[in-house]
């Protein structure tokens, strides 16, 4: 049996698992099974902590809260953390689910393998890492090949520094495994506590290309009081054979159709030993609705939602 056709007798399972107990949950109990469900949880009822990589947060916030106004007896807390730092928080048992844009390696693996824990994987999204500059630079687009020469502290005739949201961001760590760089240079660049920052300080000065996730761009379109004073720079498709060199901006459709280079899977790792509000969750996110909210969101879901068509035998 292959892996895709595993998936989905899975998410099938767990979807029917859902609808039975959206269906029990609305009638009240009078033995006190209630009580013990809220204690111990199940799919759709109780307490989850969620480690978060935080350049996903405002996404992840939003599918929180439609989960929660769907199923009232699920409260979710989001641990929003840098990469790093969110890892050692999954490796610490901290939480036992976490939404990152890589999985863990073989040697992290090992810390659950030990205590017989199989882990539900699955992609929610495509996100991407995203540059930024001021309007009032003549810069419209970049190389990653430059950035990468930058971050080995290589001099490239370009006068800007390089604006991290965290030294240890997924941002940059995927910046650092396309160039294969151990260790970066502290020469032009200026880090950064959050994506935040950057932002701010991309609004404010001429002097650098702040790095940033695609989910943290599209929530600053929304949000940003100054995001007028900002724009994205477009990216050179040239780190394949098959790239074209071409410079695409980030959006749906480029990433989608992976022509911007620097896209990036998002995953909801749950550890959870058992079958409880991790699992529901995973099915939420990966279901028609979670699916959905992405697309809206103008992320790339990693299903694509199927769309409803009424025919009618004859027009009225």
């Amino acid at each position: 049996m292959n892996k895709k056709v595993s998936f989905r007798i899975f998410m099938l399972a767990v979807a029917t698992s859902l609808a039975v107990f959206t269906s029990c949950s609305s009638r009240s109990s009078k033995d006190g099974s209630d009580e013990e469900k809220a204690k111990h949880g199940d799919i759709l009822n109780g307490r989850l902590s969620v480690i978060v990589d935080e350049t996903l947060l405002p996404i992840i916030e939003e599918q929180v809260d439609v989960f929660q106004n769907s199923y009232k007896d699920s409260k979710i807390e989001l641990v929003s953390a840098p990469e790093v730092k969110g890892i050692n928080l999954l490796l610490q048992d901290r939480a036992k689910t976490a939404i990152m844009t890589r999985k863990l390696s073989a040697s992290e693996e090992e810390y659950f393998k030990k205590k017989s824990i199989s882990p539900k994987v699955f992609q929610i999204a495509t996100d991407a890492v995203v540059f930024i500059s001021n309007t009032g630079r003549a810069d419209t687009s970049i190389t990653v090949e430059n950035v990468v020469k930058i971050l080995k502290g290589e001099n490239i005739g370009q006068n800007y520094s390089l604006i991290l949201d965290n030294v240890n961001s997924s941002t940059l760590r995927q910046l650092k495994d396309i160039g294969k760089i151990e260790k970066i240079s502290g020469k032009g660049l200026k880090a950064m506590e959050n994506g935040e920052e950057v932002l701010s300080y991309v609004a404010e000065h001429t002097d650098g290309i702040g790095i940033i996730s695609y989910d943290q761009w599209l929530n600053a379109k929304r949000s940003f009081q100054n995001k007028d004073k900002i724009r994205t720079l477009s990216v050179q498709n040239s780190l394949t054979k098959e790239g074209d060199n071409k410079f695409y901006l980030p959006n749906q459709s480029t990433l989608a159709e992976g022509l911007y280079v620097l896209s990036r899977p998002v995953y909801i790792l749950n550890y959870q030993p058992d079958m409880g509000l991790g699992v529901g969750f995973s099915a939420f996110l990966t279901g028609d609705r979670g699916q959905r909210i992405m697309l809206k969101a103008d992320l790339v879901p990693a299903t694509m939602p199927g769309r409803e068509i009424i025919i009618r035998d004859k027009v009225e």
